[in-house]
């Protein structure tokens, strides 16, 4: 377990150069690593590694054997593109100008004995932002919110049942175009896994974890920056997997995102929201394994149609003009997309060495909001790209 700990590490240090991520689910991805992304973004009842156990289930590590470690990146690529015509906020139209993100991920599970498992992950889960700098000359919008988490998590099994929880330690920044802000925050995932023949079934909480945010912006506009509580909401999740067929796992995961209660995007009127996830694997030969999968969560943004430019809008005690907060939460943070198609696919070089690969598309959608001042409008779409390697000793 040593030399285990050591490799991980040695790879954090590689995790800490990437933090900003434009997600999907709202503003988390839909999974973590090449395996559960392909997959729909599954994996609470049948994760195919470290990362994927302690993202989606800790309990889950008990199914994994051995000691392995992982490391993922992917390549996040969203399209946005805003449309203004209004007054008081100037008449423009163009895209994003931000560039792809590189998001690494690391994990690693070891036995402890022949009851527990012990894990460890860092990936960045969570994020959001658009850059309009020199096409929106009125406002010069350009927003970023990224979250990395760090996450110990061990797991017992006792029979049929496995149990397992993780302390999730939160690494959040926030920069809304005035200047970063950053802070931590502590929560906890716990997770249980019951097998039932050639079923697997799982069940995971996540608390909320709220971080706050000295001095990020001026949102009443009198010279004086506010800030902002921002919390990563409470999550409840389920799934199945059916492993009755040879060479095949189904999989299946709801969960449900409880921005309506979270600080921050409960001031900016998010909805809870419920997502969907099916996944499929297939053993196609003895080194090659094909994935596929479908993620669906309806956009938690409210839409605010012939809403009055003038009134105002309570944030955390601040009054802010209400076509500045409309502007804000559409145009600087449209996590609006539903629809997700998911590819991969897994080659093992050796039984100590696979390699995974996955392809994510996120369906272009759009929010537009109306009033007497004009019409605001956004519209994302998402590609992703990733690559993973599993080492097993």
């Amino acid at each position: 377990m040593k030399k285990s700990v050591n490799v991980f590490t040695a790879a954090f240090v590689i995790t800490g150069l990437a933090v900003n991520v434009f997600a999907t689910n709202g503003d988390n991805m839909i999974g973590v690593g090449p395996t559960s992304r392909a997959m729909g973004g599954t994996g609470i009842a049948a994760p195919q590694d470290a990362i994927s156990a302690i993202f989606s289930n800790p309990a889950a590590l008990s199914q994994l054997t051995g000691s392995q470690f992982n490391f993922a990146g992917t390549y996040f690529a969203p399209t946005v593109k805003a449309t203004v015509v209004s007054g008081m906020m100037g008449t423009w139209k163009g895209e994003s100008q931000d560039t792809g993100y590189a998001i690494p991920a690391i994990g690693l599970s070891t036995p402890i004995n022949d009851k527990m498992m012990f894990g460890i992950a860092a990936y960045g889960v969570s994020g959001m932002g658009v850059d309009y700098r020199d096409i929106d000359l009125n406002n010069d919008m350009n927003t970023k919110v990224s979250v990395m988490k760090f996450v110990p998590a061990v797991s017992y099994k006792n029979g049929a049942f496995s149990y397992g929880v993780g302390l999730d330690i939160d690494y959040q920044a926030a920069d809304f175009g005035k200047g970063l802000s950053h802070n931590y925050a502590l929560g906890a995932r716990l997770g249980v896994g019951y097998e039932y023949g050639v079923w697997n079934f799982g069940l995971t909480y996540v608390t909320p974890q709220n971080v706050k945010h000295e001095r990020v912006y001026d949102f009443d506009g009198n010279g004086v920056y506010d800030d902002l509580k921002l919390e990563n909401p409470s999550q409840y999740a389920a799934g199945a997997a059916y492993k009755g067929l040879d060479k095949w796992i189904f999989s299946a995961d709801v969960k449900y995102v409880d921005w309506a209660n979270a600080d921050g995007y409960k001031d900016f009127d998010w909805e809870s929201q419920t997502v969907y996830g099916l996944g499929v694997q297939n053993k196609t030969t003895d080194k090659l394994t094909l994935r596929a999968g479908w993620n669906y969560g309806k956009s938690p943004l409210k839409v605010h149609n012939n809403f009055n430019p003038t009134g105002t809008t309570n944030i955390q005690g601040v009054n802010m003009m209400n076509i500045g907060y409309e502007y804000f939460r559409v145009i600087g943070f449209p996590g609006i997309v539903e629809n997700h198609m998911t590819l991969g696919a897994g080659y093992e070089f050796s039984p100590k060495f696979t390699l995974n690969l996955g392809y994510k598309k996120a369906f272009a959608k759009t929010i537009k909001e109306t009033s007497t001042d004009g019409t605001i409008k956004s519209e994302l779409s998402e590609d992703a790209y990733d690559l993973g390697l599993t080492f097993k000793f």
